[in-house]
């Protein structure tokens, strides 16, 4: 793990990069990578010795962790942008500089606004001109970035197309600036911040290939797993106008900065035995195991000699013994890690199972960072744990107001409106309410998200009465990080880290569960996580704590890899069917969903259909079949 140096240097030099084209850095979390990125790009700035640095800037989520950190830079630090003259690569054709969707507005939110650039020195593709001038524009702002002497650091981020600027498949490595029609999977990508594919532009003016890879330094950034076959693909694999991304190969000076999940498809992290002599740690040698059954489809108790000696694993054998004791140890850490009883069977050996068997009755606190996110991902584990007798609390830690549509929220206040249960005293202006709903203005009132989150907090309330949970033990954290009414979220404050920390000390868990899932798209699942963890950390010194085990779920967003499970929980077909009806009860994230991410399948859906890949895995590996599983792994306290 490379974490402290963007320098850059020739792939091939080492061992571990001889498959790869492009240098790359992996990062363990996109906050330090972010940092470092604008570090550099502050270095640039202040070593300056020329009248100008231009920098050529790039929007989406992945660059905003890097302007963050140069605002910060400029408030607490004093770099300056005087000197710099920035291009952005694109912007949508068809929406005005001061929509809430346009690349203007996004870069002045979030870098412009907060530092002291000149505005005479900022430029980015203007989208709201007739398509008659377009080529006189692309044109100029090709002539006005070489009036600059070209671009001296250029920022990229990555499509799942492939795509850097808006260069889609099939884009020209001479390309310059021009006008592009969008690839439908741009444009679905783009549907959540647009409210709706059909509200996403067409068209988008992009600086092109040639005009990229022009500049003299480039770093492209990478973030999450839904990145990682793209940039596996254009590091490691020949060049291709399919992969627009694969041409920066051509490029001398660029490197890619990657999270883990985002470069999780390399070679030296997915299969790093076949890269170079590695240091067989327990996890790896999980993997290696969990892989070499794959490739030869084989459970773990038929592997042998040859196998691991033909798929270039020689040297595990050579350092950790004969196949057959290592098939022997991983099959039964796969086994230990299945367990009918989550919270601990009572009056047990626990030696061999993942969960303690005292105190027999436990103190469970599952945290759901959306109003669905607890039946979704552990369903069948919650029923479990309810009706085996423990004392389960579930904390919704956000709203999730926004992912109710007008439409829903509006079916609730006809229903209310026209009840037998509204009388003549009503103070409830309705006609008033429900013209919240028609502002053109993409604002949303107070009274209309406080309606959404109720929507949500009765489903979770139905859903508990559902599983026979007590509507007590069921709390709304409503955390205000949250409750812009937007997409884009605040920062976590004091307030967040209180709510939370209030909560854990009244119920002193014996066992909290929390998502894992940091591929939410948003990046909600993340920031519930990074509370939970800060206020675990602040008070893990506190005597209840001694007893409290923290198990991180997934299933929402992507599941755990195998070697990686230490709980696995197995579901009959009966208990699937309770855990997908518990779903049901979550009617307004149904059929429209409004933030579905990248995968079209309902959530009750997908996660059963993970829940029995999972299974199905186990079995292949030798396990015994059943209809599903669902997985988790211990978080360990620094």
């Amino acid at each position: 793990m490379q974490s402290t140096d963007l320098s850059f240097k020739l792939p091939g030099r080492n061992e571990e990069s001889r498959f790869e084209k492009i240098h790359n850095l992996t990062f363990k979390n996109t906050e330090e990578a972010s940092k470092l990125v604008a570090n550099e790009i502050a270095d640039s700035i202040r070593s300056c010795t020329a009248d100008h640095y231009v920098l050529g800037l790039a929007t989406g989520s992945s660059p905003i962790g890097v302007y963050k950190e140069l605002v910060r830079l400029h408030k607490e630090e004093g770099l300056s942008f005087k000197k710099v003259v920035s291009f952005n690569l694109d912007e949508y054709f068809g929406i005005k500089k001061y929509d809430k969707q346009s690349y203007h507005s996004f870069m002045n939110n979030h870098l412009f606004d907060h530092i002291d650039i000149l505005k005479e020195n900022i430029f980015i593709p203007d989208g709201d001109i007739q398509e008659s001038e377009v080529t006189a524009f692309c044109n100029a702002y090709e002539a006005k970035i070489e009036s600059f002497g070209g671009i001296d650091f250029q920022l990229l981020g990555i499509g799942r197309t492939a795509h850097i600027g808006f260069n889609e498949p099939g884009s020209h490595i001479n390309s310059l600036t021009r006008i592009i029609a969008l690839d439908p999977i741009t444009r679905e990508d783009a549907a959540e911040d647009f409210n709706g594919l059909n509200l996403v532009p067409t068209k988008a003016i992009t600086m092109g290939i040639g005009s990229i890879l022009k500049a003299k330094r480039i770093i492209l950034l990478g973030w999450g797993h839904k990145k990682a076959s793209v940039i596996a693909q254009t590091i490691e694999k020949e060049i291709t106008s399919i992969y627009p991304a694969s041409f920066l190969q051509n490029h001398g000076n660029c490197t890619f900065v990657t999270d883990e999940e985002a470069s999780a498809e390399l070679t030296k992290h997915k299969t790093p035995w076949l890269v170079k002599e590695c240091d067989w740690t327990e996890t790896l040698i999980k993997k290696a195991i969990v892989w070499l059954s794959s490739q030869t489809q084989k459970s773990i108790l038929k592997l042998t000699n040859r196998d691991y000696n033909e798929h270039g694993l020689s040297s595990l054998i050579a350092s950790q013994g004969q196949p057959y004791e290592l098939n022997i140890w991983m099959f039964n850490q796969l086994q230990h890690t299945i367990t009918g009883w989550p919270g601990g069977k009572p009056n047990h050996d626990d030696t061999y199972r993942p969960e303690r068997a005292n105190p027999a009755k436990k103190r469970v606190l599952i945290f759901s960072p959306h109003p669905d996110d607890d039946v979704i991902s552990m369903g069948g584990t919650f029923a479990r744990l309810i009706d085996q007798g423990h004392e389960v609390h579930v904390a919704y830690q956000t709203s999730g107001n926004i992912a109710v549509t007008d439409e829903e929220a509006l079916k609730f206040i006809e229903v209310a409106e026209n009840s037998f249960l509204k009388n003549s005293n009503n103070t409830v202006d309705f006609s008033a309410l429900k013209k919240e709903f028609n502002k053109n203005d993409g604002s949303t009132s107070r009274e209309v998200l406080n309606i959404k989150g109720a929507v949500r907090r009765s489903e979770c309330i139905a859903a508990a009465r559902f599983l026979e949970l007590p509507v007590d033990q069921l709390h709304f954290l409503n955390l205000p990080f949250y409750e812009t009414g937007r997409i884009i979220k605040n920062e976590p404050s004091a307030q967040d880290y209180q709510i939370t920390l209030d909560l854990i000390e009244k119920i002193k868990p014996h066992q909290v569960f929390a998502a894992g899932d940091l591929a939410d798209p948003h990046g909600t699942h993340r920031t519930c996580l990074n509370i939970i963890f800060k206020v675990l950390e602040d008070i893990k010194s506190e005597t209840y704590m001694n007893h409290c085990r923290v198990w991180l779920y997934r299933g929402a967003w992507q599941e755990w890899n195998i070697e990686d499970i230490e709980m696995t929980v197995p579901l009959s077909p009966d208990q699937v069917i309770q855990k997908r009806n518990a779903i049901l009860f979550h009617q307004s994230q149904k059929d429209k969903v409004m933030f579905q991410g990248k995968d079209n399948r309902e959530f009750w859906v997908r996660a059963e259909q993970r829940n029995q890949t999972t299974a199905s895995i186990y079995n292949q590996l030798g396990m015994a079949e059943y209809e599903a599983m669902e997985a988790f792994k211990q978080y360990i306290f620094n």
